[in-house]
């Protein structure tokens, strides 16, 4: 921060964290601080696009839990260091079910309570102090002397479509039900976003779009990472900086994993050089400003062209995402995805001379699995306001549920030979790829929502030459 922390008025008590930075306020100040403002206009907003979405949504969580008092946190600030917190991100349940998304005020707490036909809803929050109060100058969390303009009362009601009333009002019931704490509503808050609403989807393929453009960056920049000694940095940066300037932020960290790296599934550090003859396997997602986010991944030959086994074992990971891809629809279930992949996975590196056993030794459920050697992850997850979203559903909801239309979620085959496994032929060893997509179920089958980032060996080839010129 460029400023040295802010002061106390000359009866509050500072907290220990700053304690010895704190100066006093002059009596002057005190006497004038609350002067010479001018008057805020108090015109309430038009509700957001999203708020009918959110009442609707409330009401399908009303209906599960008749006569129950249903509380839903959106969390509070989280220290970094001393005084320091990370960005404010509201908890995803608070989000989907207010319409509040990067703008949502740290603190705050939906309230569902009972009626006789259903619950009405209130959203306590700290309402913004008045210019005559000490919190407007003197506080650097909340004071908009620090932070910046806050939210009325009256403003947040008209935009969300819902009661409002301060936090200090809010009081907590023996018989309540609060997500995070209560099982049952928790797993209900998640199995509410299996099925997406229009609204949801129209912020999906936001989110791929603007990670379809960070994708073009890096490409873009491509020579500038491998040109810096820890160019995976660069990758990172570059795509931050599409993230924050067309979205609200990355929806997870970005892997920039090059060489070896890509061998590591969430390799988040981010440390290492880009060499030319590697491939660079990318995991980014955008965040857009309603919090949905992106996932997809990418694995790019820094120097251009794939070499002959690069390019066997890309082509590979795509045969299996493309047999997925087929599998895919209503009606099957969400591991018939998973299994089909892996079919592919064990047929390969059976025929490669990889596995002890045959392909069909390793798929059997008992006693197979050596090919997952090479791919430890599962295949897909639902993909929405959360990067895992649903995580709290039920496996019946989940990896045995029923693909439905309106469900979003990643099909990500890899192959991945670390440097060290000498259980693969050297010219194997540190090639890591992954081709992961986002795709929403439809009436017959899927569509790829993210299908227009080339997948193809050939199509990424033409996308280096044309983006990195």
């Amino acid at each position: 921060m460029s400023t040295t922390g802010d002061t106390s008025t000359a009866t509050e008590t500072a907290p220990d964290s700053t304690q010895n930075r704190k100066q006093p306020f002059p009596q002057g100040f005190l006497d004038t601080i609350s002067t010479g403002w001018a008057s805020r206009p108090d015109t309430a907003p038009p509700a957001r696009e999203q708020a009918p979405y959110a009442a609707a949504r409330r009401e399908r969580l009303s209906a599960q839990f008749p006569g129950k008092r249903l509380v839903i946190p959106a969390g509070e600030l989280k220290q970094r260091s001393n005084d320091t917190d990370y960005p404010f991100r509201a908890h995803s349940a608070f989000t989907h079910l207010t319409g509040w998304g990067a703008d949502s005020e740290p603190g705050s707490i939906l309230v569902l309570d009972p009626t006789d036909d259903g619950h009405a809803a209130t959203l306590y929050f700290r309402e913004r102090a008045d210019r005559t109060t000490t919190e407007f100058y003197g506080d650097a969390t909340v004071g908009e002397f620090w932070i910046g303009p806050r939210p009325s009362s009256a403003g947040v009601a008209a935009d969300l479509g819902i009661a409002t009333a301060h936090i200090d009002t809010f009081e907590s019931g023996v018989d309540d039900l609060v997500v995070e704490e209560d099982a049952a509503l928790t797993r209900a808050v998640s199995e509410l976003r299996l099925v997406k609403d229009a609204y949801e989807l129209a912020q999906m393929r936001l989110a791929v779009k603007v990670t379809a453009d960070g994708f073009d960056d890096i490409i873009r920049e491509l020579d500038a990472a491998v040109a810096h000694p820890r160019g995976e940095r660069i990758i990172e940066g570059v795509f931050h900086r599409r993230a924050r300037s067309d979205g609200n932020w990355e929806g997870y960290d970005t892997i920039a994993a090059a060489g070896p790296h890509a061998c590591y599934l969430h390799w988040t550090r981010n440390d290492g050089a880009v060499i030319p003859g590697d491939l660079m396997l990318v995991d980014a997602g955008a965040e857009v400003d309603s919090l949905y986010t992106a996932d997809i991944t990418r694995t790019i030959p820094v120097s251009g062209t794939f070499t002959d086994i690069q390019r066997k074992v890309y082509e590979t990971v795509r045969e299996a995402a493309d047999a997925a891809f087929a599998a895919a629809k209503p009606g099957v279930t969400f591991r018939t995805v998973h299994e089909t992949a892996m079919g592919v996975i064990a047929k390969r590196t059976a025929e490669w001379g990889l596995l002890p056993v045959t392909a069909d030794e390793a798929l059997d459920a008992d006693r197979g699995g050596q090919h997952r050697r090479y791919m430890v992850h599962g295949t897909s997850h639902h993909l929405g306001i959360d990067v895992h979203d649903c995580a709290q559903a039920r496996r019946e909801m989940y990896y045995d549920g029923v693909l439905e239309p309106g469900m979003v979620f990643t099909i990500e085959p890899g192959l991945y030979f670390q440097i060290d496994d000498e259980t693969v032929p050297a010219e194997y060893r540190g090639i890591g790829v992954r081709i992961e997509d986002d795709v929403l179920v439809t009436e017959d089958g899927v569509e790829n929502l993210s299908g227009a980032i080339p997948r193809t060996a050939d199509e990424v080839e033409a996308w280096v030459a044309r983006l990195r010129g």
